[in-house]
């Protein structure tokens, strides 16, 4: 087991928070920071901004220039070692005269997936990993279950009073958090690679679905501007209004059960690509609108929908977190619930979760569950 110093783990923070910069750009890619040390010195460091631009190694190295000559690389995802839009990291290290590599955890991306490492040992130069691998790993958590199991990080968000009611009866729900609880949700939106809802929450609430009045800008050639994430409706007998809010701006995929030419030629003008994917009960098969993105190279997904889809998700076994709103009021029995789940047949039988994190957003409590 490698046993790195206190040094080591400092310049690999360092690493991580620069890869953090990339969080709301790189998508499909992942998020990745680099630093490199010299006689106990950062000479260069860098971050991947987005996708088609140098990588994290590669603009760290621009910054070192000749005295990257060796020097310790310090790199949060394994150089690759493969031709994709941009040339083999790990043979511009090599190229660099760098002497030792240390990178946080191993890229889960088949094309790459321990061989640039093994490029860059078979070079003479130390190769180490693992150093802070969870903190990479979460930073890339929908990066990484895209590449191993074919589906995208799945995180669904919900917004309720003390007892876990979402609106009331009526229908009616603005607002039950504080504004800048609202305000995070859009962080997590633009984290996101997609937006997922369903249908009666389009045909209810006619929301956009999309990211605002935050400062989370990417890096374009000539200008700075917020990435929208992709929006997706799970619509199985495809309801959605072609003047619906939600297909205005970003591209919008609506998910369907059953076929229709009319409807759908009406959503397709609007700007919309139709998805049918019937399932064995009827709805849109879930397993497969999931699989269906994660080709599309979605990484991270994020569900804003009511208690019928949120409730489906959770009964697949397709969530991976949840984040939880909690306001400070209460709504009443008759007013609406977070879920609508089947009820378990025993106590072994129900759902557990892990408290990951929770803390104060304005008024209201945020907690952060994973399985």
């Amino acid at each position: 087991m490698n046993q790195f110093a206190a040094e080591d783990h400092l310049y690999m923070a360092r690493a991580l928070h620069l890869a953090e910069r990339g969080l709301y750009s790189t998508t499909p890619n992942p998020r990745v920071g680099c630093v490199i040390v010299k006689n106990g010195q950062i000479i260069g460091e860098g971050w991947h901004q987005k996708a088609g631009a140098p990588h994290a190694e590669i603009n760290a190295l621009m910054q070192a220039g000749p005295a990257s000559l060796g020097a310790t690389v310090y790199v949060t995802l394994e150089p690759c070692s493969h031709h994709g839009r941009t040339p083999p990291c790990a043979d511009a290290l090599i190229g660099a005269g760098v002497t030792k590599v240390i990178a946080a955890i191993q890229d889960p991306n088949p094309n790459v997936s321990g061989q640039g490492l093994a490029r860059l040992k078979a070079a003479g130069i130390t190769v180490e990993h693992g150093l802070l691998a969870a903190q990479a790993h979460d930073l890339n958590a929908g990066f990484v279950k895209r590449m191993v199991l074919g589906h995208p990080y799945v995180r669904i968000k919900t917004a309720s009073s003390l007892d876990g009611k979402t609106a009331l009866s009526s229908g009616e729900s603005k607002w039950i958090t504080g504004e800048a609880a609202r305000a995070d949700v859009h962080r997590l939106r633009a984290r996101s690679c997609a937006i997922l809802t369903g249908i009666n929450t389009v045909l209810a609430d006619n929301p956009q679905l999309n990211v605002r009045d935050i400062d989370a800008t990417r890096p374009d050639e000539n200008s700075v501007t917020t990435r929208q994430p992709i929006k997706v409706i799970v619509d199985s007998h495809l309801r959605t209004p072609p003047d619906a809010r939600i297909l205005q701006g970003a591209k919008t995929l609506v998910a369907c059960a059953f076929p229709d030419s009319q409807k759908t030629a009406a959503l397709e003008a609007a700007g919309a690509e139709i998805l049918c994917l019937p399932g064995a009960d009827g709805m849109v098969n879930l397993h497969a609108l999931l699989s269906r993105l994660a080709q599309k190279g979605i990484n991270e997904v994020m569900t804003e929908a009511g208690p019928g889809l949120n409730g489906a998700l959770l009964a697949a076994g397709l969530v991976d977190e949840w984040v939880q709103y909690l306001a400070p009021c209460l709504l009443g029995s008759n007013a609406r619930p977070l879920f609508d789940l089947p009820e378990p047949a025993t106590m072994q039988d129900r759902l557990n979760w892990k408290l990951i994190d929770q803390r104060m957003i304005g008024a209201d409590l945020r907690l952060v569950w994973r399985k």
